[in-house]
């Protein structure tokens, strides 16, 4: 058996954190090529001590050196590099067979796209590479060959209920509806009038997954389940009509797929991610990934809902954006992150996040999605008019 040479971006993040714990468990199979993160050198560097890649990125050059010194007195031959051009490197280095891309918002688009380009095994856990730049992700995937598998638990349950032709056509498979399930998040029944006082550690407080901040209060408002929305849409090919959020607080059913006769097949397993991360990393295998079996007994029983989309006001505009097409969803995307990250530093309260990303696809109009310069222009423009509102007090 050949060991899969892999590149982690995002490897100090929880979704990076787990594909290691993974990789720990079978170093006959992976063996780990780059390790990529953002700014926690210390934690980087305790992976490059046990894993032992060939690169290291950081974000920049103060951090990288500090990170080299670390390796050379730890003995290390890990080389250190920085910035968006070395993580691009390490996504479509020649040695490279596959890349978890596990870099959390628009910073993980570049490299993503550019281990699509090299025709990369791409185990996507990124969801705003496909939010941001759908149609020419996935036209790269198609153009260059890459195998692109989906890590996040929905998506992942999705790809492991459909038929294995899929890519013929949903309706041709007799595909009816897809069935994309939230927990509702740590909000699901909360006064409307209570929301205005949520706090970031109450937003951060998720029932069942351990996840980081962002996408924490990104699972509150449900913005995540809007992106994961968009994402089905373009893994899929599936018309926003034929995708289905579906409340299920238990989290046991990571989503399911709805056939023409009746039938609908779901996956289930216990909220981990090393079970989505285990099956894309061995695709089509299946290996063991550390998490305990389910026990239905212990479950007792599962629970599902629609959602209520006044209350998910974010869910909504994931909707409307997918719809409209264009640099919708890149406009929504970067008010939203620009949002959160405001909400955090306590400079944005709760309700305020759904009402500027409102008010920022409003005062931008979308255009079509005809480059990658395109996209980042979007970006760009949104996060300068989400600053600005923030900056004037517009939605205190």
């Amino acid at each position: 058996m050949k060991i899969q040479n892999i590149t982690v971006l995002g490897s100090t993040g929880s979704i990076g954190m787990s594909t290691l714990d993974v990789i720990r468990r079978h170093p006959d199979r992976f063996h780990v090529f780059a390790l990529c993160a953002h700014s926690q050198v210390d934690s980087l560097f305790a992976q490059c001590l046990e894993f032992r890649p060939e690169f290291a990125v950081v974000r920049d050059a103060q951090l990288a050196a500090q990170l080299a010194e670390l390796c050379r007195s730890g003995g290390l031959l890990t080389e250190v590099r920085y910035g968006v051009e070395a993580l691009i490197e390490m996504s479509a280095a020649p040695e490279v067979d596959s890349v978890m891309a596990a870099i959390v918002g628009a910073a993980g688009l570049e490299p993503t796209l550019a281990a699509a380009r090299a025709g990369k095994k791409l185990m996507l856990a990124n969801k705003e590479v496909l939010v941001m730049a759908g149609e020419l992700f996935m036209h790269a995937v198609r153009e260059h060959g890459a195998t692109l598998l989906p890590v996040d638990s929905e998506h992942n349950a999705i790809f492991q209920s459909l038929p294995a032709d899929f890519g013929r056509g949903l309706a041709a498979c007799g595909v009816q509806k897809i069935l994309l399930t939230a927990s509702g998040g740590p909000f699901r029944n909360t006064p409307l009038a209570d929301l205005s006082a949520v706090t970031p550690d109450a937003a951060c407080a998720h029932p069942n997954w351990v996840m980081g901040r962002k996408i924490s209060v990104d699972s509150a408002t449900m913005m995540n389940k809007g992106l994961e929305v968009i994402e089905a849409h373009w893994i899929f090919a599936a018309p926003p009509e034929m995708i289905q959020v579906v409340v299920h607080p238990q989290s046991v059913i990571h989503s399911a797929v709805q056939f023409a006769d009746g039938s609908v097949l779901a996956q289930m397993g216990n909220p981990d991610m090393r079970t989505p991360i285990a099956y894309a990393m061995a695709y089509p295998e299946r290996i063991a990934a550390g998490v305990e079996p389910l026990d239905l007994f212990k479950i007792a029983r599962l629970e599902f809902y629609e959602p209520d989309f006044e209350r998910f006001r974010c869910l909504q505009l994931a909707y409307d954006v997918l719809r409209e097409g264009g640099t919708a969803p890149a406009i929504l995307n970067a008010a939203n992150e620009t949002a959160v990250a405001a909400f955090l530093a306590g400079s944005l309260p709760f309700l305020g996040i759904a009402r500027l990303n409102e008010a920022t696809l409003n005062a931008l109009p979308a255009r079509p999605e005809g480059s990658l310069e395109d996209v980042l222009a979007a970006d760009a423009e949104a996060r300068l008019f989400a600053c600005q509102a923030i900056r004037e007090n517009s939605f205190s």
